[in-house]
C-alpha cells in the first residue's frame, strides 16, 4: 500500500458499529488512524473495536440526542489519544415508512433530534476541541442522495438530510477561519443494517433495488465506496474542499432517469 494518508491522525465516528461507520473506521486504521467508534450498539460496538485492534481503536457509547454524551465522547477522544483531527458525524436513523398524511410528528421529532440537532451536537462539540489545540480539523457529516430531491425517503429522513447540508454549510462558513473544513457525503441506497431494517429487505435486495434504479451499470453501490469517500475527504488530498455535498451516487441526483439519449436523437 502506498504511504497511509491518516498517518498519525485522530478521529472519531459516530454510528461506527455497523454500516457504512464501521467500513469507514477499518479503512481509517489502515491509513495510520486513531478511531473512536462512538454508537448506542455497545456489544456490536466493543466487537468492531476488538476485531480492529484495541491499540488503534476504542469504543465510546454516545447517543447523539443527549449533548452531555456527545462532549463527553469528544472529550474522552481528546483525553485518550491527545487531540481530534477528523469527526465523521455518521449516526442517523431512517424513521417509520409513512406517508405525510400518516406522518407520527413524535416520530419525526425524534428523526431531527438524531440526524440534525445530534450532528449540530457533535460538529459543536468536535470544532471546540479542533479550536482549542488549533487543529486544523476535517468534519464530514452523512447526507444522502435524500438531502438533493424528493420521493428516495421517509418524510422525515429527507427533511433531516436536507436540514444536514445547510448545517454544513453554515459551520463552513464560520469554521473556515480556523482552517476546518466541513463537507457532507451523500449516498445512494446502501445495503447497510439501517437500510435493510427499514425496508425488510436483505441485502441482496436492496443492492438489487439500487442497482436497477442507478444511472451508473457496471457497479454495485457497497459500503466502502463511500468510505473511501470519506478517507478522501478526511485526508490532505482534500485540503481545499470545504461546504461541498459530494455525491456518491452514481450520477443518479442529476440524471433525469424519465428520458434516454435514444429517446430524444430518434
Amino acid at each position: 500500500m502506498s504511504k497511509p494518508r491518516l498517518e498519525g491522525k485522530v478521529a472519531l465516528i459516530t454510528g461506527a458499529a455497523s454500516g457504512i461507520g464501521e467500513e469507514t473506521a477499518r479503512l481509517f486504521v489502515k491509513h495510520g488512524a486513531f478511531v473512536v467508534i462512538a454508537d448506542v450498539q455497545d456489544d456490536l460496538g466493543s466487537q468492531v473495536a476488538e476485531t480492529i485492534g484495541l491499540d488503534k481503536v476504542s469504543y465510546r457509547h454516545c447517543d447523539v440526542r443527549d449533548e452531555k454524551q456527545v462532549e463527553e465522547a469528544v472529550s474522552y477522544t481528546v483525553e485518550k489519544y491527545g487531540k481530534l483531527d477528523i469527526l465523521f458525524s455518521n449516526a442517523g436513523i431512517l424513521g417509520p415508512l409513512t406517508g405525510i398524511l400518516e406522518l407520527d410528528i413524535d416520530a419525526f421529532d425524534n428523526i431531527m433530534a438524531t440526524n440534525v440537532r445530534g450532528m449540530a451536537a457533535m460538529i459543536k462539540h468536535a470544532a471546540r476541541a479542533m479550536v482549542a489545540k488549533s487543529i486544523r480539523g476535517s468534519i464530514i457529516c452523512t447526507g444522502s442522495v435524500a438531502s438533493s430531491i424528493g420521493g428516495t425517503g421517509p418524510h422525515g429522513y429527507t427533511t433531516s438530510k436536507h436540514a444536514i447540508v445547510g448545517l454544513v454549510r453554515g459551520t463552513c462558513s464560520e469554521l473556515g477561519a480556523h482552517g476546518i473544513r466541513v463537507n457532507c457525503v451523500s449516498p445512494y441506497g446502501v445495503a447497510t443494517p439501517l437500510v435493510c431494517r427499514g425496508y425488510n429487505w436483505e441485502p441482496s435486495e436492496v443492492e438489487a433495488n439500487s442497482y436497477a434504479m442507478n444511472n451508473l451499470k457496471g457497479i454495485v453501490l457497497k459500503a466502502r465506496h463511500v468510505a473511501e469517500t470519506v478517507l478522501f475527504l478526511a485526508s490532505d488530498e482534500s485540503a481545499y474542499i470545504s461546504g461541498q455535498n459530494l455525491g456518491v451516487d452514481g450520477g443518479f441526483t442529476v440524471a433525469n432517469h424519465s428520458l434516454s439519449v435514444s429517446s430524444l436523437t430518434n
